[in-house]
């Protein structure tokens, strides 16, 4: 039998995760917009919906996490501002300053930005966090010292800090904790 590493099995395995994914969400997404459900059975699919949302975040960021950690990560750059990356629809996530028009993977940076500012208020006990950005830099707190290794990944509790530490550095970022603020350069 070939042996084959590790990373490349997970980037397969994300990959065909997607189609019984794909089916559970159109499926969900269907029946919400057909009439006839009653109240509990709405919210029902409505939360089948909801995790088959965050399943396909989830199976992005193992991804990008495989596909980096066996040298093949090859992502699209596309110009963005920085401030916009930063932007949160999380009301526990606050944001402000100036940015700066970078070429990134879009999709990832923002993903990630979310991520460690979530890992922050959720371990640090914390009702909101906000992010300052000075065009490339941007800063997070505050970041508890009971948050601060869970959210720089030394402490294996928070999976998409992990994942977003890893796609900052691998687009040659850095995240870097000074006092209670995190500095994240893009």
């Amino acid at each position: 039998m070939q042996e084959h590493p590790f990373a490349q099995t997970v980037s397969l395995a994300c990959h065909d995760l997607r189609t019984p994914l794909a089916t559970v969400s159109g499926f969900a997404k269907t029946l919400l917009r057909s009439d006839g459900l009653d109240g509990r059975t709405e919210r029902f699919v409505g939360m089948i919906d909801d995790a088959s949302e965050q399943l396909a975040v989830l199976l992005d960021e193992l991804g990008a996490l495989a596909r980096i950690e066996g040298g093949r990560y090859e992502p699209p750059l596309i110009e963005a501002d920085t401030l916009e990356l930063a932007a949160s629809e999380d009301g526990r996530i606050a944001v402000e300053g100036a940015g700066e028009t970078v070429e990134t993977d879009v999709a990832a940076v923002r993903r990630s930005l979310h991520a460690l500012a979530v890992a922050a208020v959720r371990y640090g006990g914390l009702e909101r966090a906000t992010w300052t950005v000075r065009g490339r830099e941007l800063e997070l707190a505050p970041v508890t010292a009971e948050a601060a290794p869970v959210v720089l990944g030394d402490e294996l509790r928070d999976f998409a800090a992990i994942a977003a530490r890893a796609v900052i550095e691998a687009l040659g970022g850095t995240v870097t904790l000074e006092g209670e603020t995190l500095r994240v350069v893009l």
